[in-house]
């Protein structure tokens, strides 16, 4: 039943966990990327509307990071001490969560969606732009929460190659799919950012559709709407006390970090063009060490469900380690790859010039973002230790970043670049208290329960 055996050694664990994982997050990066890229064709005005629009996914995405982090801290630990019933509830929990708040985001999305364009810019071309990208988008998202909440289950429980056949089909298929309507191929007409949306659209329906046969074929672990109305108090509990705060942390990062994107985006449309192109860099840097932060955690919660805290220690040290050399390995690629962004890249020459250095200064940023994932989002919430992230992120982005950010910009009226490296230094301020409390070994914790549904069933009984 336990997909983690006490005889394999760490590396061989993580390397097992990490390509999949790798792969997933080098397509994703890659869908980005090919946006971007065929964007850059249309016009620099879709690459911003897009850039600016695609925050608000962004958010989204998080929450879902959120829920499904909260479902993979317990199911983890359970699937590590070989108890299934709980994952079944605990998936039926976080989709109940998932389609609620897209309900919600799908209604702004599709029936305000100039609205929430003037969030991030003043610019007429770009909300119009980004208004009709939204609204199609807002059609995309309820299959999305569906998918990332049943793939979290997936990876929570040692299938992450499953999970990177999914994520690789639906990612092949909107690249191809958004040469088709940006481009008009094939007789289709050329849609532009319009065709973005409608692509993504597409490829989400078929990535459910793949969900779906994965379910059928699955003997344990299904895609399963009855799962909805499995009742358990205690683990709705345990949910709520390790998830919300993991869902608070992650969309007070989102909506901060989406706070960068409205200060520059009120800086010009050179700013933003810029960045978008940056935000697309990074993403590739970040691959590897993000995917082994995501794989530690799923270990490391494996490892903490049996009961074993000194190895979950042993195993926190040696990926603590491997995500220092691959944040250095990201820093690197960064810095490879600057000429040829620069090369390809067609934007105006103020734009050029803030590509340059803010590329440059992602080759350090990139470290910072490594460490602190690992540990918040990764060592920490393997064992359920969800609210220490909350308050450091919360403080870090909201009492230092963002303010910083707007004074830097709207009172001080630094330049560009200025502004831009200040924002820059969110991850490094929080290191000290990140580290110190890896060191403490208070977020080692076994948050599964002995004989769950039995004490239920008793607690129930006149």
């Amino acid at each position: 039943m336990r997909y983690v055996s006490a005889k394999d050694n760490f590396y061989n664990k993580i390397i097992k966990l990490v390509i999949p994982i790798v792969i997933q997050n080098l397509l994703s990066a890659a869908v980005s990327s090919a946006d971007v890229v065929m964007l850059n064709y249309v016009g620099q005005s879709s690459i911003s509307a897009v850039s600016l629009a695609a925050n608000y996914a962004n958010v989204l995405f998080m929450v879902y990071y959120g829920l499904g982090t909260g479902a993979s801290m317990l199911s983890a630990q359970y699937w590590g001490k070989g108890d299934l019933q709980p994952i079944r509830v605990i998936e039926g929990i976080a989709l109940r969560f998932s389609l609620v708040i897209t309900l919600c985001f799908s209604g702004f999305a599709l029936f305000a969606p100039r609205m929430m364009m003037k969030l991030f810019t003043n610019d007429a071309e770009l909300i119009a732009i980004g208004a009709g990208y939204l609204r199609i988008m807002s059609l995309t998202y309820l299959c999305w929460g569906i998918i990332e909440v049943y793939l979290a289950i997936l990876r929570s429980i040692g299938r992450v190659t499953v999970s990177m056949v999914l994520n690789v089909m639906a990612f092949s298929l909107n690249i191809i799919l958004n040469a088709v309507f940006i481009f008009g191929l094939f007789g289709m007409p050329k849609l532009g950012a319009v065709g973005v949306a409608i692509a993504t659209a597409l490829s989400r329906v078929i990535e459910l559709g793949g969900c779906i046969a994965v379910s059928i074929c699955s003997k344990d672990i299904k895609l399963n709407p009855g799962y909805m109305f499995l009742k358990s108090r205690l683990l709705f509990q345990d949910f709520l006390r390790l998830s919300l705060p993991a869902l608070c942390n992650d969309i007070a990062w989102s909506v901060a970090f989406s706070m960068y994107s409205v200060i520059l985006g009120h800086m010009g449309s050179d700013a933003v063009a810029a960045n978008s192109l940056v935000v697309v860099v990074r993403n590739f840097g970040t691959v590897l060490c993000f995917g082994t932060a995501s794989a530690g955690g799923i270990l490391l919660g494996n490892v903490m469900g049996e009961g074993d805290m000194e190895r979950a220690r042993e195993y926190a040290s040696k990926l603590m380690k491997l995500t220092v050399i691959t944040g250095a390995i990201g820093g690197m690629l960064v810095l490879a790859a600057t000429p040829f962004v620069l090369h390809f890249a067609k934007l105006s020459e103020i734009a050029m010039h803030y590509l340059k250095y803010m590329l440059l200064i992602n080759t350090y940023y990139i470290m910072g973002a490594a460490v602190n994932t690992t540990l918040i989002a990764g060592v920490f919430r393997a064992g359920g230790d969800s609210r220490f992230g909350l308050i450091c992120d919360v403080i870090d982005m909201w009492g230092y970043a963002v303010p910083l950010g707007f004074l830097a910009a709207f009172v001080f009226k630094l330049p560009v670049l200025w502004v831009y490296f200040l924002l820059c230094t969110d991850e490094f301020v929080k290191w000290p208290w990140v580290i110190r409390h890896y060191r403490s070994g208070k977020w080692l914790k076994n948050i599964t329960r002995e004989d769950l549904f039995e004490k239920e069933e008793q607690q129930t009984q006149p």
